[in-house]
């Protein structure tokens, strides 16, 4: 059973050139009355283990429940509204060179609640932590660095923002028609239409897969695919002519291709190949 801990690590000059910097992770059973008028020197994750509180913000109170949390950038000022039973908590502070970059680049929201569900990794993440506290895990330097992209990512890939799917669940959805598109990326009836029907959903429900998923619109998917499948034959197949790899990796025609490769990947397909032909 998981006790009450906190574990403040030793910050050196050298860590401080990290991307990413662990400062404390901890975890309480009955959760104190906070009020940070400045807000926490760096971001700050909190999380629900049992029962539930309150984040109080400028914008307002934000309930956290089990299976719930928030990250807090440095100095948002935020209270703490404590509820008569336990409220549980787990907690993690981090900073770094890169550390505003790093939750930028994968969307992680801030000040935002965020959920998952009870069977996905985050749901014990405060027990794995709490097995290698009692280990006397070594969480300095590189070590502490890789801890918290670990646990960044987690989030981004189980996190629930306003009830949307996770990027897992949307990825999860997908992988069906992933599949298939390896087989049959470079074939003319692949499109919106034809990705509907292979899912059973609707075109649009689709768009929104694939947007939480990757970030990109399905044609945007499969035309980097049809790139990366391109990729592969220039090398492996050095006698093939530019316009058999693209009739071959499903591209209108040779200056289609030209084009979209160059765009892609900031060179022309005989230039990718040249270093592979000597």
């Amino acid at each position: 059973m998981v006790t009450d801990y906190r574990k403040f690590f030793v910050i050196t000059e050298t860590d401080r050139k990290l991307p990413l910097i662990l400062e404390t992770i901890g975890f309480e059973y009955a959760q104190d009355y906070y009020k940070r008028e400045e807000g926490y020197p760096c971001f700050h994750w909190l999380q629900t283990i049992q029962g539930s509180g309150e984040i109080i913000l400028d914008s307002g109170p934000v309930k956290l429940q089990e299976h719930q949390g928030m990250l807090l950038a440095s100095g948002v000022p935020h209270e703490y509204r404590v509820p008569d039973a336990p409220w549980s908590t787990w907690y993690l502070t981090f900073d770094g060179a890169l550390a505003a970059s790093i939750v930028h680049a994968l969307e992680i929201p801030l000040s935002t609640l965020i959920s998952w569900g009870a069977d996905t990794p985050l749901a014990r993440l405060h027990e794995v932590y709490y097995d290698k506290y009692n280990d006397s895990h070594d969480f300095t330097g590189t070590n502490g660095s890789l801890e918290i992209y670990q646990f960044l990512t987690l989030l981004k890939k189980h996190g629930i923002v306003n009830k949307s799917a996770s990027f897992s669940q949307s990825h999860e959805r997908l992988l069906p028609l992933l599949l298939e598109l390896e087989l049959c990326y470079a074939e003319d009836y692949v499109g919106l239409g034809w990705m509907a029907e292979q899912l059973g959903v609707s075109p649009q429900h689709v768009n929104t897969l694939f947007r939480r998923a990757f970030g990109l619109s399905p044609y945007q998917y499969l035309l980097q695919l049809r790139i990366q499948k391109s990729k592969e034959m220039l090398i492996a197949h050095r006698d093939f002519t530019v316009k058999q790899i693209a009739e071959a990796t499903g591209f209108l025609d040779a200056s289609h291709f030209i084009s979209s490769f160059r765009k892609s990947v900031g060179q022309t397909p005989e230039v990718f190949r040249l270093p592979y032909t000597k």
